[in-house]
């Protein structure tokens, strides 16, 4: 599926890659409504009917990913809550083995994420898997969320890797179509981001159900 001797530089998204997005999932669809809700004297399907609008209007921009953002416009702690479900936190199948490979193999493994720093700190706590990354960047930080080819520029103006040798992982087909119009060549998607969630078509990408695939 890969010739390896053609990458140098492996970018991996956090959420729905490297780790089962059925914790972000289930915090902005059930759990935070539902603390939402009860504030406000709403049930859970109300709230949901209140919230879900207003998350879907922001998808793609860096207010989506914000938790300050929306900490402000909700008026309640988001962090807070996402770590009395920390729990739920899990890396998907082999994503471990995989990157203890990469590392094995010379390659560069970097975290490339639209999550606020706040959260990517938790998760790399919870998980562990920090040690493994030359780099961790959050799209907060460049000042523009992967879905717009800017990120990508200045992703590549800060690090220096060459598009052609370049591979990235990413769940979020906006995400491989923007870094396909980069120039990122190596570009692969995830068959189940969400693993309490159906299998999802992954269009034009070439689909891991499993790590081990592309070892």
């Amino acid at each position: 599926m890969i010739n390896w001797h053609e990458v140098d530089t492996v970018l991996l998204d956090m959420d729905g890659t490297l780790l089962d997005l059925y914790f972000d999932n289930y915090f902005w669809q059930e759990y935070l409504p539902m603390h939402w809700g009860e504030i406000h004297g709403l049930d859970a399907e109300s709230a949901k009917r209140e919230l879900i609008p207003r998350f879907k209007c922001r998808e793609g921009t860096l207010a989506w990913y914000c938790l300050d953002f929306w900490s402000g416009e909700l008026n309640i702690d988001v962090l807070k809550l996402k770590a009395d479900i920390e729990h739920l936190i899990q890396m998907r199948p082999s994503a471990q083995e995989f990157l203890e490979t990469l590392v094995s193999r010379g390659k560069t493994p970097v975290l490339v994420t639209n999550a606020h720093e706040d959260l990517v700190t938790m998760k790399l706590e919870k998980t562990g898997i920090g040690k493994y990354f030359r780099e961790v960047v959050s799209s907060h930080r460049l000042g523009a969320p992967k879905e717009e080819v800017e990120f990508w520029r200045r992703l590549n103006k800060s690090m220096e890797f060459h598009p052609a040798r370049t591979m990235l992982i990413d769940d979020n087909l906006t995400v491989l179509r923007t870094a396909r119009e980069f120039g990122i060549s190596n570009l692969f998607s995830i068959a189940r981001p969400d693993s309490k969630a159906p299998l999802r078509d992954t269009a034009e990408f070439t689909a891991i159900h499993d790590f081990r695939d592309v070892l």
